[in-house]
């Protein structure tokens, strides 16, 4: 594994990025500050951004979350292979470890070992969860420590092309998963007894947390198509990614029992009984599924735009100015996007998949510092 750095000029101002926030445990890994040469022209509008390459000849890495160390977990859809990258490095980058490979995944279409999170109280009991595939459901299951997989929540409707994947722990401490319609009709998204098409809310035992809009429901929000990025700002404002839609790809802000339309709304609608969309994209041209927020700036990984989409917004949540594109078709299809405890982006591609067109190093995983905040800042 060789670390690499290139300079991109691509991404103007109005994005703000500072340290991380106090609830972001762990350190910064051991790396070299990454070089990045001035923006042409010297425009005080635009800013410096530095790509290094963390870890190569990965296999469609999906699930991305750090540990109290400051290294990451990462888990490989097809290869059902759960990956400890850093904190420690070697004379090429960081040190990339197989902790885990769990026999019970079925890989198949975007189904296989998706997300990963880690408990909030990892130092301690060395758990994590995972939202994976089997032959007949997808599941949400713990690996504590180096003991068998148990899933805690079972029945989430399985699909070649929509099984949703996202899993992460919400600031309220709870576990939050994103799931996937699972059918061509959109049958499932609003039938409230099925966890297709929903944002899950749930305790670390699988059972529904308290305060959700009803008690015996893991339900949390309804009427998703494939819900594959969920993240959190400072404020503790939710988003997640929507793809798969015909028309268009969402980016939502996530507001507990509402309803975001699928199949009847595929982007904005006039219904007022559904929520629509912070912001959405062409899906021929974004198709985004992971998502991160650093600050007020929101990025989301886009498999078929090959890019990275910006957002800047307000104090109260709105977008701030145009949406911005960065490594657009500079390293093929992006999955995976987390802000990293130090203040970086880390990000997957995913171009070892039928969709995909590999090169000789893919796939990569990305580190990405801004001259004006977060990560290398003195």
């Amino acid at each position: 594994m060789a670390a690499s750095s290139v300079a991109l000029l691509a991404l103007t101002a109005g994005c703000s990025f500072g340290p991380p926030g106090p609830d972001q445990a762990g350190s910064p890994p051991n790396l070299p500050r990454p070089s990045a040469a001035p923006t042409a022209g010297g425009d005080d509008a635009s800013r410096e951004v530095a790509i290094s390459v963390l870890a190569k000849n990965l296999e469609v890495p999906w699930g991305l979350a750090f540990l109290p160390d400051g290294g990451a977990v990462v888990t490989e859809r097809d290869t059902a292979r759960i990956l400890k990258v850093g904190p420690e490095s070697t004379a090429g980058g960081l040190e990339v470890t197989e902790l885990r490979r769990l026999n019970e995944v079925r890989a198949a279409g975007d189904g296989g070992l998706l997300g990963i999170a880690v408990s909030p109280a990892y130092a301690t009991d060395k758990t994590l969860f995972v939202y994976y595939s089997t032959d007949q459901d997808n599941r949400i299951g713990k690996l504590a420590g180096d003991g068998k997989l148990e899933p805690i929540l079972t029945g989430i409707p399985r699909s070649p092309e929509q099984n949703g994947g996202a899993l992460a722990f919400g600031p309220d401490g709870f576990l939050y998963a994103g799931t996937g319609d699972g059918t061509p009709e959109g049958t499932q998204a609003q039938d409230p007894k099925s966890l297709g098409g929903k944002i899950l809310r749930i305790t670390t035992a699988g059972k529904p947390a308290p305060g959700n809009p009803v008690k015996t429901s893991p339900v949390w929000t309804s009427g998703h198509r494939n819900v594959q990025g969920l993240t959190w700002d400072k404020t503790k404002r939710m988003y997640a990614t929507e793809r798969g839609q015909p028309i268009s790809a969402e980016l939502n802000v996530v507001v507990k029992g509402k309803n975001y339309g699928w199949p009847k709304a595929d982007g904005e609608s006039t219904d007022a009984k559904f929520t629509g969309p912070l912001a959405a994209w062409p899906t021929e041209t974004s198709s985004c599924a992971g998502v991160a927020v650093l600050e007020t700036t929101i990025a989301t990984a886009c498999l078929l735009g090959q890019r990275l989409t910006i957002l800047d917004v307000t104090g109260n949540g709105t977008v701030l100015g145009s949406p911005q594109e960065l490594l657009a078709g500079e390293f093929g299809r992006l999955r995976a996007v987390v802000a990293a405890p130090d203040g970086s982006f880390w990000v997957g591609t995913s171009n070892q998949e039928d969709a995909g067109q590999p090169g000789p190093e893919d796939d990569r995983l990305l580190r990405l510092v801004f001259s004006d905040g977060g990560a290398g800042r003195s």
